[in-house]
């Protein structure tokens, strides 16, 4: 081989893994612009062809070696979550931390939004590993169908996965591109989120699959429509089965519009006790028997006895109403939590509080605080009350006459779990207060409001969702948003809810369909090893 020839190489391998970099750029940027804008996310049913076009060809082949392939899925999940995580942008210039400097302030933005995406990057990359790992083995070669099943299942772990521990952080889940598309999202009350995402993956691979071999095009496409019509169909026979049951009460979920970068300055004091005080009784006046306000909407502690306690107890006993008051408590230690707590008509507070179970990292504690603070100083300054909050356990129902309240605290709308431990104890309405403020009226709001959405799905609960400034909605057990206050406003918004007993599928068994997932996938590698020792052994 001449040296022209072996440059020929060299320039066709170039090309090859620059159009590898580039499909998967697209894939993933374009997949996550349908969860930033889930009205084009009918795209997503594609937008991942590209991605698992290049693990279908290249993942099964034992050349490319399983470093380099995890390489290319840190670069795919790069490009996916800087689109799910753009909204960072809008902390700037963080104002609300006394000293921080417009030069400190970027690089900590910075560091958030490109820090975070690679942090998640790198852990996502291991799907492409294991998928490598898997098409390799004797079963996927034989039964090359299985390939794009055994990906949707790899990538439901994953995400499943994303819920333990404060490195994961579940906010670009794939079925948040769909809450525009409800009737497709109503499956999750039988098998949770991440059978959504198993379909999604599925259909994705199949389409893939179909263009990769010409030998399978036809069944290929048969199984990617029967699942898109499977998943489309079941949702349509959910949605008109659905049935509301139990008694209806007047809910109402108030928005200050007072922000992060205000609420914190004393002088906002009595701005933060007329607004409250106005929206409540005004709610109060239409009906309203249960009153919402957002995470810290008073953001001190509660303590008995407090000027800002009788200040709630005096409000709730004026209107005849129950109010959860968004706030800050301390139990016998001393220790800070960030709480609902609920103040009864005849102005008493009920003995129980709801403590916030799933902390935001940098917002309200620091994971490995020692370490940041000798690499990114300015990043262990992010504590918005300026001390560490504890963590709440539990999800302590407030027990009224007119039903059981369960609460949810902001970041705890994005972890399933925490609304199905609240329904399991009984809750018969889902109150979720938060503070969706430093990122102004950014997608982030946006996306925000369909993890509700999607709790209210496969809980089968109407959620009531009080935001500082926004957005503020109420979202019946469908997942449709039936009541919506526009972001940036004062406000608030009073509507009827179904005090709801029943419990879905997915409330009874959980998520036993991503660990038969997780099982599954086990057992072709399992499978797959022990073979291959079977083999050595006989020939030796």
């Amino acid at each position: 081989m001449n040296n022209t020839e072996t440059n020929d190489i060299v320039t066709v391998e170039k090309y090859r893994r620059s159009l590898r970099f580039l499909m998967l750029a697209l894939s993933g940027i374009l997949t996550g612009i349908c969860l930033v804008i889930p009205k084009i996310g009918f795209l997503e049913w594609l937008t991942l062809v590209p991605c698992a076009l290049f693990l279908l060809t290249l993942a099964s082949k034992d050349g490319l070696r399983l470093r380099a392939l995890y390489g290319y899925g840190v670069f795919f999940f790069s490009a996916f979550y800087l689109v799910n995580f753009h909204w960072f942008v809008n902390l700037y210039p963080l104002d609300f931390i006394d000293g921080m400097t417009k030069g400190a302030a970027l690089c900590v933005v910075i560091a958030a939004w490109i820090g975070l995406s690679l942090f998640q990057a790198v852990q996502g990359g291991l799907v492409f590993v294991l998928a490598g790992i898997v098409f390799r083995s004797s079963a996927c070669r034989r039964f090359a169908l299985l390939k794009p099943f055994a990906l949707a299942g790899i990538w439901a772990v994953y995400e499943w996965l994303q819920t333990f521990g404060w490195w994961g952080v579940p906010w670009g889940r794939l079925p948040l591109g769909q809450s525009e598309y409800l009737v497709g999202l109503q499956t999750a009350s039988w098998f949770g989120p991440y059978f959504v995402t198993f379909i999604i993956v599925a259909v994705n691979a199949c389409v893939a699959l179909a263009l990769a071999d010409k030998n399978k095009l036809k069944l290929s496409c048969i199984v990617a429509a029967a699942l898109f019509v499977f998943q489309y169909g079941a949702g349509t026979v959910i949605w008109f089965s659905h049935k509301n049951t139990g008694e209806t009460i007047k809910v109402a979920a108030i928005q200050g519009n007072i922000s992060s970068h205000e609420k914190w300055d004393t002088s906002s004091s009595q701005k933060t006790r007329e607004v409250y005080e106005q929206y409540t009784r005004e709610a109060a006046k239409k009906g309203a028997k249960i009153v919402v306000w957002p995470e810290t909407a008073l953001p001190y502690t509660l303590s008995k006895g407090s000027s800002y306690y009788r200040f709630a107890v005096d409000i709730a006993k004026e209107n005849n109403v129950t109010i959860l008051v968004g706030a800050f408590s301390r139990d016998e230690n001393n220790a800070q939590y960030n709480s609902i707590i609920c103040f009864a008509p005849d102005g008493s507070s009920l003995d129980n509080v709801y403590s916030k179970r799933r902390l935001v990292p940098f917002g309200e504690f620091v994971p490995l605080r020692s370490l940041i603070e000798t690499l990114i100083p300015p990043l262990a300054e992010l504590v918005m009350s300026g001390e560490e909050v504890a963590q709440g356990e539990g999800a302590q129902l407030f027990m009224l006459d007119e039903g059981a309240l369960g609460s949810l605290i902001c970041f705890d709308s994005i972890y399933e779990e925490l609304t199905r431990e609240s329904v399991i104890d009984g809750a018969q309405l889902i109150c979720l207060s938060t503070n969706d403020s430093w990122f102004t009226d950014s997608a982030a709001l946006y996306m925000h409001n369909a993890q509700a959405q999607l709790r209210a799905i496969e809980s089968g609960r109407y959620i009531v969702r009080s935001a500082n400034t926004g957005i503020s909605t109420v979202i019946n057990s469908r997942g449709e948003v039936i009541a919506e206050l526009d972001p940036l406003v004062d406000g608030m918004i009073v509507e009827d809810v179904y005090m709801r007993s029943n419990k879905t599928l997915y409330t009874r068994i959980g998520n036993v369909f991503v660990y038969m997932c997780g099982l599954a996938v086990l057992s072709v590698i399992v499978c797959d090893v022990c073979s291959r020792i079977l083999k050595k052994v006989k020939k030796k």
